[in-house]
């Protein structure tokens, strides 16, 4: 049960808990404070590896404990404010109003609509099958902020009714007809679609504030700036996606004639386009355009607009217009839960960075590459390297980013790194990480479950892309970054 209390998960991260706060003296150079939330903070993320609770109930607990053990500040009602403080973060309230939005791609059908349209103009080869999902994924993916709606929600159910329609099931034993092929391909472009924007899964706005902290807000990344830095080597990695699993992989099927009258047909059933998802298409395009900052950009500073009030915008507009109402706003818990342990873990690590932390740990990690001498392209190296395949060890790419990522950026610009240079590289390796495993993040039990593949299958080609991926986004991005000035 989704709901259950997991007793060994739950003992394990309280015994971690208790042994790092009784059990550890305070090293030189930290407070208690710091020392203490710090294990309050491990807990949490090995209560959400284990998965001991529902990630929420964790949130809950963990703001609680920190109120009450006065952790921040010794005074109750201060404690209390700091506890709460994760709930002010407009980055949170982005991604939870993004996601609520993003209801109305499959309330209205578009997300389909689009996915169906693509099919049917670039279907007639397997591979315009796996690009057509391609291209509908990066439409969507701007405004679809948990990449587990977006490639297991909308992606992976048209990907398997077309593998359907060619007879390819694993339960005939016919998945290597087309259906492998196309679960790997389009399961490998959600974790890159996932780095190109800010909004295109929950952990990305941590990362802009883990940023903001570790330059004492020098570098504060805009969602237009996110998105130019990513353009090039996100697409890169989409265009090489398809060949390096066909290399591995390849399907029996290469042509798909009846692929495009599978998906007009599919067109034909859902009728002309709607009035609801005419205003979602331009919801859509209202959203890009203001967070792209173009207003701004053409008519001056004065026409700047918040990217959370844009979202807020965005949700007003469909609910005006009835395409969402606010029965459907209530029902979303995922928004909801969002919201909430993201609360919980903005609140956390932002008081592990003010109470000086988070710059000790970076000095440590900092200490030990400096001690080997290595310049610092060869650190940011070893930085992004560990980081990146320390996700074997983690079911949850918020769980990896919260607890990592701060620590890690502030060590490589100690080593003298460049910072949007170290920032964008460490950005990739945030969602790159996603393809390593087969609980790596929400998106691929769904897809691994279909059952296309093996378990030795999925991990082989996970390491393969993580590979390519990084080695893409690091080298052809850099060159990229520099073109635009980052670094």
């Amino acid at each position: 049960m989704e709901n259950q209390i997991r007793l060994i998960s739950s003992v394990i991260a309280i015994a971690i808990t208790l042994v790092i706060w009784f059990g550890i003296s305070v090293p030189t150079g930290v407070s208690p404070g710091a020392w203490h939330l710090l294990a309050l903070f491990v807990g949490t993320i090995v209560a959400i590896i284990g998965k001991a609770m529902p990630i929420g109930s964790i949130a809950i607990i963990a703001i609680t404990l920190v109120a009450i053990t006065g952790v921040t500040n010794p005074k109750p009602s201060i404690a209390m404010s700091d506890a709460l403080s994760g709930f002010s973060n407009s980055l949170i309230w982005l991604i939870g109003i993004s996601i609520i939005i993003s209801r109305g791609l499959v309330k209205t059908g578009l997300g389909n609509r689009i996915g169906y349209y693509f099919i049917s103009i670039f279907g007639k080869k397997t591979v315009g099958i796996v690009y057509s999902l391609a291209i509908s994924e990066l439409i969507i993916a701007p405004v679809t902020p948990s990449n587990t709606a977006r490639g297991g929600g909308i992606i992976h159910p048209i990907m398997k009714s077309i593998a359907t329609s060619f007879n390819s099931s694993p339960e005939d034993g016919t998945s290597n007809k087309i259906g492998k092929y196309l679960a790997l391909v389009s399961y490998h472009i959600n974790p890159i679609t996932s780095a190109m924007f800010i909004t295109a899964t929950a952990p990305n706005p941590l990362i802009v504030k883990f940023i903001a902290e570790a330059t004492n807000s020098k570098i504060n990344i805009t969602w237009a700036q996110w998105a130019i830095g990513g353009l090039i080597p996100g697409l890169v990695c989409i265009a090489l996606v398809p060949f390096v699993v066909k290399f591995f992989y390849p399907p029996e099927i290469l042509e798909t004639p009846s692929a495009p009258v599978f998906a007009r047909e599919k067109l034909a059933e859902m009728g002309p386009m709607k009035r609801s998802e005419k205003i979602m298409i331009s919801v859509f395009a209202l959203l890009l355009f203001l967070w792209a900052n173009i207003p701004a950009t053409i008519f001056g500073k004065a026409f700047e607009v918040d990217p959370t009030a844009v979202a807020f915008l965005g949700l007003a507009i469909l609910l005006v217009t009835q395409v969402l109402t606010w029965e459907d706003v209530l029902k979303e818990k995922v928004a909801w839960d969002t919201i909430t342990w993201f609360a919980a873990l903005v609140m956390m690590a932002s008081y592990l960075q003010k109470l000086g932390l988070i710059k000790w740990f970076s000095g440590l990690i900092e200490t030990s590459i400096a001690s080997f001498g290595m310049g610092w392209e060869l650190a940011v190296f070893v930085l992004v390297t560990v980081y990146l395949y320390a996700h074997y060890f983690f079911a949850s790419t918020t769980a990896h980013v919260t607890a990592m990522f701060g620590a890690f950026f502030a060590a490589g610009i100690a080593l003298g790194a460049p910072p949007l240079f170290l920032a964008f590289s460490l950005i990739g390796a945030s969602s790159i990480m996603m393809t390593l495993t087969h609980y790596a993040t929400g998106t691929s039990p769904i897809v691994f479950g279909s059952g296309y593949t093996t378990l030795q299958e999925w991990w082989k080609m996970g390491f393969i892309m993580s590979v390519v991926n990084m080695f893409i986004w690091t080298f052809v991005g850099g060159l990229w970054w520099k073109v635009l000035g980052y670094w």
